[in-house]
């Protein structure tokens, strides 16, 4: 049976207080708590995971870097790049954490498509990938069998403040966007697109009711 999914668009909000908000949300799930997806846009933020490390910023610069609970290394947020935080109760989807990760690259690669960019995920360097650039990052959290976290996808960036991290861990690893790599984008939002591909590779239903903007 499908499991239903509510969508909220949030809009620019603060890297903390949306961390601060997730983890709000997961501490109170219960089985009966449907799962969400929010989507959203971070102010200029360099991300350092869990067990991160601090070598991997080069440069910081004026840019706020926030030690958070998600796995990874660094990475950044910014005006132009599309965030999402999926809310999953994996116990629930009869998935693991392995299976969560691919399910995400391979909607994501399905959103690439959609907008005729050639992308693939990468088994060995988690993400998705144009020629060897990285497009879209995951990070993400499991407590108690329900995620946080998500992933981010660069979709028309300044991509300067990734020359000053070594992205993801990975010294030299280059990084693109959409617009860059010439996506074209029909009439439909991206967001909406988004929320199609991850319905269809998870087997969600998305009640139109469910989608909100705040």
């Amino acid at each position: 049976m499908s499991e239903p999914l509510v969508v909220r668009l949030l809009g620019r909000q603060s890297y903390e207080s949306t961390w601060s908000d997730m983890k709000r949300f997961t501490r109170q799930r219960s089985p009966f708590i449907t799962d969400e997806l929010w989507l959203l846009e971070h102010p200029p933020v360099y991300t350092l995971g869990q067990a991160g490390k601090e070598m991997h910023i080069l440069d910081a610069g004026d840019i706020e870097v926030v030690r958070c609970d998600r796995g990874g290394q660094v990475t950044y947020h910014g005006p132009g790049q599309l965030v999402g935080y999926l809310m999953a109760d994996i116990g629930r989807q009869h998935i693991g954490i392995k299976e969560l990760v691919c399910r995400i690259e391979k909607a994501l690669v399905g959103v690439m498509s959609r907008v005729n960019i050639e992308a693939y995920a990468n088994p060995d360097a988690h993400g998705v990938y144009v020629a060897d650039k990285k497009i879209a990052a995951l990070g993400l959290r499991v407590r108690k069998g329900c995620t946080y976290h998500g992933f981010s996808l660069n979709v028309d960036m300044d991509l300067e403040p990734f020359s000053r991290i070594n992205p993801c861990g990975y010294a030299g690893l280059e990084v693109t966007d959409m617009v860059t790599e010439g996506g074209v984008f029909g009439n439909e939002r991206l967001e909406d697109i988004v929320v199609q591909e991850l319905i269809q590779t998870f087997g969600y239903v998305l009640d139109e009711k469910q989608r909100l903007v705040i």
